[in-house]
């Protein structure tokens, strides 16, 4: 596979936007999904926010394997950033965003009063790659229908200023993609969960490194869902295709199985959840 490169015109200027209004910013706010955390954690955000107090949310908790998703907390946490666990679709955890900002800003209130200024609504700016749930997570947060939501990357295309009550100023800000992913696993991940766009890759590549990964992490999950025998051979993809599409009827004339159709049943099933609550990275292990 090659390097993927992807860095449309309106994520540059995205990026220099955020800049632009960092100076202003309090707390940032990271959207990360639980399901790939550090592959869907954008390198450049480190060198825009600096030192910022930031907040990291790690959303669709929902999909992703609980037991990784504790590791992945603690994991953020050890790196000094708070944690919050959140499932923009159902609203879980979105109740403790607001106080969670408030605890990173302490030594601004602080600040304040020493000033003997009256403290004003926090500014925080929200930061995610595309298609992490970001325009869900808002709406959920303020509880309207503020950002547009959509089932494919790229949807916000440009910053607004959101009120979350009195005590929190929201910019949302459109899903940053980093220029090129040297690691062509986190290419893999982004593409499996949705974060890339379908097209820039194929089905089919993407649907092989999922099956190869679920059936050394989450055997038990994929042989359930499509009817695999315990002794299946995971390095016979060929094989393996043949028999998810035959037994799910991704079938074309002559009896053939259709290659592409299975790979998108698979995606599909990944990122709905219905093979399972399924975490695609782990903790890296320590040196």
């Amino acid at each position: 596979m090659k390097t993927i490169q992807w860095y449309p015109g309106h994520m540059a200027k995205a990026r220099r936007e955020i800049n632009e209004k960092l100076s202003m910013i309090d707390v940032v706010i990271e959207l990360l999904d639980a399901r790939i955390p550090v592959s869907s954690q954008n390198p450049v955000i480190d060198e825009l926010v600096q030192h910022k107090p930031r907040l990291i949310l790690l959303n669709k908790t929902d999909l992703a394997d609980p037991k990784q998703t504790e590791h992945w907390k603690h994991f953020f946490e050890r790196q000094g950033h708070a944690v919050v666990e959140v499932n923009s679709q159902t609203g879980q955890g979105v109740k403790k965003i607001v106080p969670a900002c408030q605890a990173l800003a302490k030594d601004l209130y602080r600040k304040w009063e020493s000033k003997g200024m009256k403290p004003r609504a926090l500014r925080a700016v929200i930061l995610g790659i595309p298609n992490v749930g970001k325009s869900t997570f808002i709406n959920r947060l303020v509880n309207k229908r503020q950002a547009k939501v959509g089932d494919r990357p790229g949807i916000t295309k440009q910053q607004q200023w959101i009120k979350v009550g009195t005590s929190l100023d929201l910019l949302d800000t459109p899903g940053i993609l980093w220029p090129k992913f040297e690691d062509q696993e986190v290419g893999f991940r982004l593409a499996a969960t949705g974060a890339i766009k379908d097209e820039l890759l194929d089905y089919g590549d993407v649907a092989a490194f999922v099956l190869r990964y679920c059936l050394d992490v989450y055997p038990e999950l994929i042989k359930k869902r499509y009817q695999l025998d315990d002794d299946i051979d995971g390095e016979d993809m060929g094989s393996l295709f043949d028999e998810i599409g035959r037994k799910r009827g991704c079938m074309l004339r002559g009896g053939l199985v259709d290659y592409d159709r299975t790979a998108e049943l698979l995606l599909r099933e990944l990122r709905s959840g219905t093979i399972g609550r399924i975490t695609l990275e782990r903790v890296p292990t320590p040196e």
